[in-house]
């Protein structure tokens, strides 16, 4: 039976990304977005810091789902339908073209999110889909033939339907209604909030290259780290935030971190201290600062392993050596809570993975129920993936529904 009627549930990305190309496969189907805010594409706007990270420039499949927490394993068969290649071939042949930057992210030439949106509302309007902002989705059922869903402005009659909200708990518990099972949502991207005199003061100082340890646990980081008013922050903090989503929750988000900040072992790194004693005596330690670190937490650094602004290198004793060397490989944080990390606002957790067919993106429990996004218990470190997994669930979802 072809479908008459298909409701997109979210009018974020993933959203608009499946209802473009449902109504471009099939000009037959009449497509409707139900968004309950007053606009959409919230995500999209605030993004990469408002320039919208689109995707990574990540082409190898198997590399590509090494950046998934939760759903490596289930993007790997999708990844080889769609992924980072097309969804570029997809936004250029809609005139964006992208750039890649020095760290993988890719974002539009434009440097602005706005022509992101701009694009999905201009291909909304031009394959006929209806989008209806305001209407809040009250209630999903399904009857033999239809979905019935109750919104604040109405009920709507769809044969086929697809939920894109995203974290949103209330369409999850809407989901529990119909059978799914919801993993409970935790944070996934966020910061550190740490309190130390080692940091303190030097908001803005990034260590370019560090390995941070969770103590106590397997979580293990590699990559640059920036120094925040509140604590840490970077691709370094970020990775361990989403790796360690569900083990820092238990934690009640308070742990401790081992960093080094100069990735050698701490005999290499006192043998290197040892050499610059015999090199440069006469010259003070805290204004001599080594291994490429940023001046201010070297400084920071030396002060914390008991040596004083005036003293020399000639003068170094032992003792000081090793808590120079410890402070370098081995430096303890205490962390006590996190922060958000922008407005890019991710979960662990949503509908269970053994319930959907990854082949299609519809539900195992509920014929023509298909579900693209974070909605979905699966996600990713920051730097673009989150949306490339938008844009290939939905892609795929919309192939399978234009049928």
């Amino acid at each position: 039976m072809i479908k008459k009627n298909v409701i997109i549930v979210g009018g974020g990305a993933a959203g608009f990304f499946a209802a473009v190309n449902i109504a471009e496969q099939n000009p037959d189907l009449k497509v409707t977005i139900l968004e309950r805010a007053k606009e959409g594409l919230a995500k999209v706007k605030v993004s990469g810091g408002g320039r919208c990270n689109v995707t990574h420039a990540e082409f190898i499949p198997s590399e590509l789902v090494q950046n998934y927490p939760r759903g490596e394993k289930e993007l790997l068969g999708p990844f080889h339908q769609f992924m980072t290649g097309d969804t570029i071939e997809w936004f250029e042949k809609r005139g964006v073209e992208l750039k890649i930057e020095e760290d993988g992210r890719m974002f539009p030439v434009s440097n602005t999110s706005q022509t992101i949106i701009d694009c999905f509302l201009d291909e909304a309007k031009k394959h006929k889909v209806e989008v209806l902002y305001n209407h809040i989705v009250k209630s999903i059922d399904k009857d033999k033939a239809h979905f019935i869903i109750e919104t604040s402005q109405g009920e709507f009659l769809s044969d086929c339907i697809l939920i894109a909200t995203g974290s949103n708990p209330k369409i999850w518990k809407l989901l529990e209604h119909l059978g799914h099972t919801v993993l409970n949502p935790v944070p996934s991207l966020f910061t550190f909030n740490i309190t130390d005199e080692r940091i303190q003061d030097i908001p803005g100082v990034v260590a370019q290259n560090v390995e941070i340890n969770v103590l106590e646990t397997n979580l293990y980081s590699e990559g640059p780290l920036l120094i925040t008013h509140w604590g840490m922050s970077a691709p370094s903090i970020l990775k361990l935030s989403a790796f360690g989503a569900l083990e820092l929750a238990k934690r009640d988000y308070k742990f401790k971190i081992q960093i080094n900040f100069i990735r050698e072992s701490f005999e290499s790194c006192l043998n290197a201290l040892k050499v610059w004693k015999q090199e440069l005596p006469k010259k003070t330690i805290y204004k001599s600062t080594q291994f490429g670190l940023p001046k201010r937490l070297w400084h920071k650094l030396v002060l914390a392993s008991n040596i004083s602004q005036e003293t020399r290198w000639a003068d170094l004793n032992k003792s000081q050596l090793e808590h120079l060397a410890a402070q370098l490989t081995q430096a303890v944080f205490s962390v006590n809570g996190k922060s958000t990390f922008k407005e890019e606002f991710v979960t662990a957790g949503g509908v269970n993975l053994k319930e959907v067919n990854f082949k299609t993106f519809e539900s195992r429990l509920i014929k023509n129920l298909y579900f693209a996004g974070e909605v979905l218990n699966i996600d990713a470190v920051t730097g673009g993936f989150n949306f490339q997994n938008a844009w290939t669930g939905a892609y795929i979802a919309a192939q399978n529904i234009s049928k």
